[in-house]
C-alpha cells in the first residue's frame, strides 16, 4: 500500500481506518493520491471482519481538494489529469457505498472540493471544531466532481447546496451539523477519540443489515414508490437468513440486549 494512504485494521473490533497521509500539501489530491485511495478501498474491502471503516487523514486538513499544482503545470493537460483522478476515485466512491460496514468521515481542518465529496459518501461524519466545509469548484471555474452534486442535495437540500456553490458559502462545524452533514463534533483534540467511540458503536451492530439500509436509501430517490416497497421486501427476507437477525429475534424474545457479529 502506498504510504500516502495509510491502512489499518483492528480484528479485534472490526474497525478499519482509511488515513489520508499527504499533510504537506493537506491531503490535495492527485493521481498518485486518488489511485492509492482506490487501493485502500479495495484492499478493506478485501478484508475478513470488516465492521466499520473510518476515513481520516494526517495533518491539519482533512481535503483541500485537488492538487491544483496539477493542473496549473501544464493547462492543456488539465483534461487528462482530471480524466486519470475520477478513473480512480469513481471506483473508490462506489466501491465505500458498496460495502456492509458503515463508513465514518474524521474531519479536521479543511474538507474542500473532492474532499468534501469525500465526506459527504460517508454514513457518518465527526468534525473537530474548526472544520470547515465548502464545496470550493466555484473558485475555479468548474462544477463538482466525487459525487458532490449527487450527494450534497440530499445531504442538506437543494436551497443551501446552491448557497455552497453559487455563493461560495462555507460551513463550520457547528453549522454543517445543523445542516445534516456532520453528526457529532469533537471538542479541539478529541477527534480520534470521538471517531473510535462511534465507530465501536457502529462495528457493534448488524452490518449486513446496515449494508442493506445504505442500499436502499441511495435507491430511494430515483426509484418507483412500487419497485421500493419490493426492494425492501427481498432485503428483509435476506436478512432473515443471516446469523444476526436469528440473534436479533433470539435477544429481543429474551428480553436481552442482542450481540451481533455481522454475519
Amino acid at each position: 500500500m502506498s504510504e500516502v494512504v495509510i491502512v489499518e485494521h483492528d480484528t479485534e473490533t472490526g474497525v478499519a481506518r482509511i488515513v489520508l497521509n499527504k499533510p504537506q500539501v493537506l491531503n490535495a489530491v492527485d493521481v498518485a493520491m486518488a489511485q492509492a485511495i482506490a487501493a485502500a478501498v479495495n484492499d478493506v474491502a478485501g478484508r475478513k471482519g470488516v465492521r466499520a471503516i473510518v476515513i481520516a487523514a494526517a495533518g491539519r486538513a482533512f481535503v483541500a481538494g485537488g492538487d491544483i499544482a496539477a493542473f496549473g503545470s501544464d493547462p492543456s493537460r488539465s483534461a487528462e489529469v482530471v480524466d486519470a483522478i475520477l478513473d480512480a476515485m469513481h471506483p473508490a466512491i462506489l466501491g465505500l457505498r458498496a460495502q456492509d460496514a458503515p463508513v465514518i468521515a474524521a474531519v479536521r481542518g479543511a474538507a474542500a472540493g473532492a474532499g468534501l465529496s469525500l465526506v459527504l459518501a460517508a454514513d457518518l461524519v465527526v468534525a473537530e471544531e474548526g472544520a470547515k466545509f465548502v464545496v470550493a469548484y466555484d473558485r475555479l471555474g468548474v462544477s463538482p466532481d466525487c459525487g458532490g452534486t449527487w450527494f450534497l442535495p440530499r445531504k442538506v437540500g437543494a436551497a443551501l447546496a446552491a448557497e455552497m456553490m453559487l455563493l461560495g458559502r462555507t460551513l463550520d462545524a457547528a453549522e454543517a451539523k445543523e445542516a445534516g452533514i456532520v453528526n457529532v463534533v469533537a471538542p479541539q483534540d478529541g477527534l480520534d477519540a470521538a471517531a473510535a467511540e462511534l465507530a465501536g458503536r457502529v462495528a457493534r451492530g448488524a452490518t449486513r443489515a446496515f449494508g442493506h439500509f445504505r442500499r436502499l436509501a441511495d435507491a430511494a430517490l430515483s426509484t418507483p414508490l412500487a419497485d421500493h416497497l419490493e426492494a425492501e421486501r427481498a432485503s428483509f427476507i435476506a436478512s432473515t437468513g443471516t446469523a444476526d437477525f436469528r440473534e436479533g429475534v433470539s435477544a429481543f424474545l429474551g428480553k436481552r440486549k442482542a450481540s451481533f457479529r455481522g454475519e
